[in-house]
């Protein structure tokens, strides 16, 4: 049980009424050629979605989104960028109890590892899906803009 005012010990079970939310706005992003939960629709504990290959330069082979959200109103969304050659470009949003970060928090690219306190005027799951498909737009113009084939 949760005390008002106190941080939940865990990010709880997966939150499958938000999942399904995030999934139906995925499904109608541009970005997005398909969308999937793992395992299933039934029990999701994670939202996939993969982010149309045609709107990168060739350099880039796939591109996703992993969604994780939970009742406790932690989340963790990755972005997975794959070039051609193999070399994949990652970056993280994460809400969740730990020890050694602030528990709203970014893992910059390129690799996730670096992490640094994160500042959102919201965490409603829709405030924060928009917040990571603007940075995804900036990262694939960025791509076009550096000459990118």
């Amino acid at each position: 049980m949760v005390v008002s005012g106190d941080e939940p010990p865990t990010t709880g079970p997966p939150d499958r009424q938000t999942l399904r939310l995030l999934e139906r706005r995925l499904a109608d992003e541009p970005l997005v050629e398909t969308t999937a939960f793992d395992p299933d629709a039934y029990e999701p504990q994670l939202l996939r979605a993969r982010l149309d290959a045609a709107r990168y330069p060739s350099t880039v082979e796939a591109a996703r989104l992993d969604v994780r959200w939970f009742t406790s109103g932690d989340f963790s969304v990755q972005y997975v960028e794959t070039a051609a050659n193999g070399v994949r470009w990652t970056c993280r949003w994460d809400r969740h109890p730990n020890s050694h970060d602030p528990r709203l928090h970014f893992h910059r690219p390129p690799d996730g590892t670096s992490v640094e306190g994160l500042s959102l005027e919201s965490v409603h799951p829709l405030d924060v899906l928009s917040t990571v498909l603007a940075a995804v737009e900036r990262r694939v113009a960025q791509r076009w803009d550096a000459g990118e084939e």
